[in-house]
């Protein structure tokens, strides 16, 4: 008996270890290579590890690029939801035989690998003069981003009894002023939920970015591409590591907003 717990012990141990270096074993070789500030083959650690790298990352222009695509992931954002909050109402509560169709078109991008699908985006819009342009690069960003949002809200929708609905109908209210008051407040951590989707993509879109806005537009994914591609792979770490902390936050604030039935809502879209 006392041997089985310890082969179970053993097998936690060994499944939490494996765990650990699934998750963190890529970050670990990014932090190290943020601080080896000398490091050279055959040595399996840094030969020199200091702060010199971020203190060139933070002091330069790293922060005009991350506050660049904050502001595509805001536009991206606040246009992706005004397009996909009314979509996604009617998706829902309206019989329509061309729902399943809509709702394929906008999981089309993301079905494909994204290079093609880009590069042909991208050719419509150097013929609009959009290219190196922020306005571009939102738009080819919405071509990806919609689907995130207008699914979302779609299972958000559907998880909200339509009988609410019908009793704010019956005693008097228009089926818009319904939607105002009734439909709209209780999906509102939902389309937050789908606000945070899209924003999150929107800030690590690297592709269309780098086919729409070059050379004009660098945000911190084309930088972090950029430094990559010059073997400048300190920068890059520095980069990386930076990036991931706006995902961290974002992923801790949608599991504030994704409530579970939106979840098994999906099931039934």
């Amino acid at each position: 008996m006392n041997g089985l717990k310890v082969w179970q012990l053993t097998g936690r141990v060994a499944g939490l270890a494996l765990a650990f270096f699934i998750i963190f074993g890529p970050l670990s070789g990014l932090i190290i290579w943020s601080v080896a500030e000398r490091w050279y083959w055959p040595a399996a650690l840094p030969q020199k590890a200091g702060w010199f790298y971020w203190q060139r990352v933070l002091g330069g222009d790293v922060w005009q690029n991350f506050l660049l695509g904050v502001e595509i992931a805001l536009l991206v954002t606040a246009l992706g939801l005004l397009l996909t909050v009314p979509l996604a109402y009617v998706l829902a509560r309206f019989k329509m035989p061309m729902k399943p169709v809509i709702l394929m078109l906008f999981l089309l991008p993301q079905a494909f690998p994204q290079l093609p699908v880009f590069a042909n985006t991208a050719v419509l819009l150097y013929r609009w003069n959009l290219a190196g342009k922020v306005s571009g690069v939102v738009l080819i960003h919405l071509v990806g981003a919609l689907v995130y949002a207008l699914w979302t809200l779609v299972a958000v929708y559907q998880s909200i009894p339509p009988e609410l609905e019908e009793a704010a109908r019956n005693l008097g209210a228009s089926r818009i002023k319904t939607f105002f008051t009734v439909s709209l407040p209780l999906a509102l951590p939902g389309i937050i939920a789908g606000g945070l989707l899209v924003f999150l993509y929107s800030l690590d879109e690297f592709t269309g970015t780098l086919l729409v806005g070059a050379p004009f537009v660098v945000t911190l994914p084309v930088l972090m591409y950029n430094t990559s591609m010059g073997y400048e792979l300190q920068i890059a770490s520095v980069t990386a590591l930076l990036l991931m902390l706006p995902g961290l936050l974002m992923l801790l604030m949608m599991e504030r907003f994704l409530k579970a039935e939106y979840l098994s809502a999906f099931g039934r879209i």
